[in-house]
């Protein structure tokens, strides 16, 4: 018969802890507003959108997904996509070390996905060829550094300039 008064008593407290935490909160969102920390917030004053007559439940996700540009594709289009843009992702790393790893890790993503169930369209995209990504991004890198170097001297180069040609003979 004691535990039942020991149960009440918790519950009890629990219901005070409950209430006192809820007037906390009261008094933190009051002093908040009396410093005017709510004051020029984004969308003050608007309506809210996305709720018209027809209720969309997952509207805030729709909005998160079309402000931070998520897309969301089936693996199989993601992997294709990511095998179209993997040469202009390597182009901006600058060790091997960095490419060697992000093309296992492509390739990694890509068998994993041939087995798994299909969702949507199917799996066409292959691994790559680790050491052949890494020997063409070898050469892009060698061809900028060729291109970099060439505009520097051709910008380093002293231009001709017109009227200085002769002027041993004009002293004659």
């Amino acid at each position: 018969m004691e535990e039942q008064p020991d149960r009440r008593a918790e519950k009890a407290a629990a219901r005070a802890r409950i209430e006192q935490q809820q007037t906390w909160v009261d008094v933190q969102v009051r002093q908040a507003m009396e410093r005017g920390e709510f004051d020029h917030l984004p969308g003050a004053g608007k309506p809210l959108e996305g709720l018209g007559e027809t209720h969309d439940p997952d509207w805030w996700v729709k909005r998160l997904v079309e402000r931070e540009r998520i897309a969301v594709l089936p693996p199989a289009l993601q992997l294709r996509k990511d095998d179209a843009e993997l040469d202009g992702a390597l182009d901006r790393m600058g060790s091997e070390r960095e490419v060697r790893a992000f093309v296992e890790d492509f390739n990694a993503r890509v068998i994993r996905a041939r087995y798994t169930p299909v969702d949507g369209p199917p799996l066409i995209t292959m691994p790559r060829d680790v050491d052949a990504t890494v020997a063409a991004w070898r050469e892009r890198q060698d061809a900028r550094r060729a291109a970099r170097a060439a505009e520097v001297s051709a910008a380093a180069a002293p231009t001709p300039r017109a009227g200085r040609r002769g002027w041993l003979r004009r002293r004659r």
